[in-house]
């Protein structure tokens, strides 16, 4: 089954024709910035094997990306598009729908053009933007909406599990003086960085404006929770439910939360996991899980997901 995943996944690029026919070309200072990642990794022993064995797998595979120093076009790689980037699915056409339906429709319209980073494959029927940049900026305006809440006044985030970065990138465009802080693990860590570095932003490993983390020991909360959100989409879900445990009370620190899951991940019922967290947060927030009316997994392995949104109340 995953090898035909992989041969769908493949053939549906040639849907972007002729966009998906490009190729990111590298200027000298992206070959600096691969080259000073591989040397960062030259220091690394091990990464710890709290994961459960899907992110075990993948760790390996960037690890090897990097290494090799093949970051060119890693938006185009099957590992990658399967665990960060959706590309042409019909359930983004009915997302952007949705967000052209939207009275703020010319807002998310400026934060759906996408950039050349990677080569994203470009979305067959709006080919300015992409499929997973699409699914982003539609969940966005689900919190929005939601939360009756505008993210142009959220001034702190913090992400756990932030993909290549691609939600960074979107907050980078609706907030120039955002705090945004990437909970990750290291390997992950340097693909955002590279992403984010290659897209001119001020990001690093300690005191930037877009902070990774990898290590829950120096996660900073003497932060200014007023007007912030918590983001995990699709990553706390994925993750033991030990290491779950340790981010609920920084969690519920948060003005805003934002959590997208699905129903089971390997052998943990996820949807009993949000209803708990979802009963403990009750006196602190306005808090709901909401059917995700669009995405229902792949052909071949159908599931409900589903939105976690609160605001505090």
């Amino acid at each position: 089954m995953k090898y035909i995943n992989d041969l769908v996944r493949f053939f549906l690029t040639f849907l972007s024709f002729p966009y998906n026919l490009k190729r990111e070309k590298l200027s000298k200072n992206q070959e600096l910035i691969i080259q000073r990642i591989q040397e960062n990794l030259k220091n690394l022993i091990r990464e710890s094997d709290d994961k459960l064995l899907t992110h075990q797998h993948f760790s390996n595979s960037v690890t090897s990306l990097i290494r090799e120093g093949k970051l060119k076009n890693f938006l185009r790689k099957g590992f990658i598009q399967k665990m960060f980037f959706v590309h042409n699915r019909l359930f983004i056409l009915k997302e952007l729908n949705e967000l052209k339906k939207n009275k703020k429709w010319f807002y998310y319209k400026k934060l759906l053009l996408e950039d050349d980073v990677g080569d994203p494959v470009r979305y067959f029927l709006y080919p300015s933007s992409s499929g997973n940049k699409i699914n982003h900026v539609y969940h966005l305006s689900c919190l929005e909406n939601t939360l009756n809440i505008e993210l142009q006044k959220i001034k702190n985030i913090f992400e756990f599990g932030g993909g290549y970065g691609c939600m960074a990138r979107i907050f980078s465009n609706i907030n120039n003086k955002i705090s945004y802080k990437i909970f990750d693990t290291y390997i992950v860590n340097c693909l955002q960085y590279y992403y984010l570095k290659q897209n001119g932003l001020d990001v690093g490993f300690e005191n930037n404006k877009f902070d990774l983390i990898n290590n829950f020991e120096k996660i900073n909360d003497k932060v200014d929770f007023k007007n912030s959100l918590f983001i995990a989409n699709w990553s706390l879900s994925e993750v033991p439910l030990d290491l779950r445990d340790n981010f609920v009370s920084l969690i519920g620190r948060y003005e805003n939360i934002m959590i997208s899951f699905q129903e089971n991940f390997e052998n943990i019922n996820n949807l009993k996991y949000f209803k708990n967290l979802q009963e403990n947060l009750k006196y602190k927030y306005n808090i709901k899980i909401i059917l995700n009316k669009f995405y229902k997994g792949n052909i071949l392995k159908p599931e409900k997901h589903y939105f976690l949104f609160g605001k505090k109340l």
